[in-house]
């Protein structure tokens, strides 16, 4: 079989693009945060990870440009040789601080870092254990560790006696990592972590739990999920990104000194990859720094996405419940969730269509996601263009 002929015979998307659905890979021509620019139109902006706002904050963009203009566009090297620049030891160590572990280490991506923790800290013979509704970074570094002989089991969702019974099918003697998001990327929702922590205590296990929509979004001073049930003592490891909450681009992974001395010498993700650019770096450091001063902005972003679960539930659309900036409307098949973004669009909001594999069957979605920069007038037009929506298509009757 030629290897290219799959290529060739996937239609799919095409078929979509000529139906003038497609929802993906869409140009933004210029970005001011709630609003951006697509296709010479003004766009308010409801599909962001940009929690905070801050990718347009001007503390954040002078950062990167001086940081351009000191070290230049690229580093060149890996953190391991010659990539390692002041400005990865600057926001590792407040990082650090920040989080409350004693060591953080940076990597290039947020995707990068899960591949780079778990294949890096799990080898022949140990286990590593998640959650079924996990990111693809996890489960895809959990499958880059069974490449090196490890065992990669999952548990149900979010179901602590399901993980139970995992755990105790696992030998004793097996190393055993316990990984999961923090706050699951398409419902929002947060792990049961007091029921992790009490089984990874319980059956001899470590826990990495994953931040990347948590951190700057839930916890004290938006601290993370460890922070929001005042855990981080005993959350092993705690990993994330910068490409949300804090503008930039790259990840990181905190836990204990010497766990994380480990890593800098034997995770191939970091050894061989060219390190976080100076202008991530610069806008990362300056973004944490916002955060610390001004921790209401966790709480504008909370109150927001609040204000847009009630109202699209008083609209009376099926809405996810969550603590989070995360807030997605289910649609039902995936055509109605094409023709219902198609539909938005045409009105001036940008939301994610979320349709199966990414979603479980009849269940596909509009998530929709906020930012502490939104302001009530953007906020409004969303519902009024869901409701107008919704009511052309059916999903609601008021």
């Amino acid at each position: 079989m030629d290897l290219f002929e799959r290529c060739y015979s996937f239609t799919r998307a095409d078929e979509v693009k000529e139906m003038g659905l497609y929802p993906y890979f869409r140009t933004i021509e210029e970005n001011e945060g709630p609003v951006v620019s697509m296709e010479g139109r003004k766009i308010i902006m409801a599909g962001s990870n940009n929690y905070l706002g801050l990718t347009a904050h001007p503390r954040v963009r002078e950062a990167a440009i001086q940081a351009i203009q000191q070290y230049g566009t690229g580093c060149s090297g890996s953190r391991y040789l010659t990539g390692t620049i002041d400005l990865h030891i600057q926001l590792e160590e407040k990082l650090a601080e920040y989080l409350g572990y004693e060591s953080v280490l940076l990597f290039s991506t947020g995707y990068q870092t899960a591949l780079g923790v778990i294949s890096g800290l799990v080898s022949k013979g140990d286990y590593v254990i998640s959650d079924k509704e996990n990111h693809a970074c996890i489960i895809n570094g959990a499958m880059l560790a069974k490449g090196g002989f490890a065992e990669f089991v999952r548990y149900k969702h979010n179901d602590i006696e399901d993980l139970e019974k995992t755990l105790k099918r696992i030998p004793d003697s097996a190393g055993k990592l316990i990984v999961t998001d923090g706050v699951f990327s398409v419902s929002g929702e947060v792990v049961n972590l007091p029921g992790i922590i009490e089984m990874a205590e319980k059956y001899g296990a470590r826990v990495l739990v994953d931040d990347a929509h948590a951190t700057g979004v839930i916890g004290k001073g938006g601290r993370g999920t460890a922070s929001l049930y005042d855990l981080t003592s005993k959350t092993d490891m705690t990993m994330g990104t910068f490409s949300k909450t804090f503008a930039s681009l790259g990840g990181f992974v905190a836990g204990p000194e010497r766990v994380i001395n480990f890593l800098k010498h034997h995770s191939p993700a970091l050894i061989f990859s060219a390190s976080p650019t100076p202008a991530s770096c610069a806008a990362a450091l300056a973004a944490l720094e916002i955060l610390q001063e001004q921790p209401e902005l966790v709480d504008k972003l909370i109150a927001n996405a609040d204000y847009m679960r009630k109202g699209f539930a008083d609209l009376g659309f099926n809405v996810y419940n969550s603590p989070t900036g995360i807030v997605p409307v289910i649609v039902g098949d995936v055509d109605t969730a094409l023709v219902f973004w198609r539909k938005l669009y045409d009105k001036g909001v940008f939301v994610n269509a979320f349709v199966p594999p990414g979603v479980p069957p009849n269940m596909s979605m509009m998530r929709t996601s906020y930012m502490a920069s939104h302001k009530k007038e953007h906020l409004d037009k969303i519902l009024e263009v869901f409701k107008i929506v919704g009511l052309e298509l059916g999903l609601i009757t008021q």
